[in-house]
């Protein structure tokens, strides 16, 4: 399952009102470390598929959703559950990393 492309028009639906986890990638096309952690999160989202959705959003076209989360800097990813922010990391690391977090977030 790859990752799924966000709007702020269709957060609400997408994250908010979503029947499983959804860990959201805030992130832009200039972003080195944002680049560097995309492949990685598509990994990811094909070995988790069943159990979180990992959905991105750009925050250059979206500037909505990082400002009502608070998102100062990107890659930022934020793990929403039943529709509310459980969990946060911020930075680019490996896909190792970012799996044992997200895993150990669920």
């Amino acid at each position: 399952m790859a990752t799924k492309k966000i709007t702020d028009s269709s957060f609400h639906d997408d994250v908010i009102a979503s029947g499983q986890p959804v860990l959201v990638d805030f992130w832009a096309e200039w972003c080195g470390p944002c680049k560097m952690i995309g492949p990685a999160l598509e990994e990811i989202s094909d070995e988790l598929g069943e159990k979180v959705v990992i959905a991105k959003i750009n925050i250059d076209d979206n500037p909505e959703a990082p400002a009502r989360y608070g998102v100062r800097g990107i890659p930022t990813m934020i793990l929403f559950k039943n529709g509310t922010p459980s969990a946060t990391k911020v930075g680019a690391a490996p896909k190792s990393a970012l799996k044992g977090w997200l895993e150990g977030e669920l």
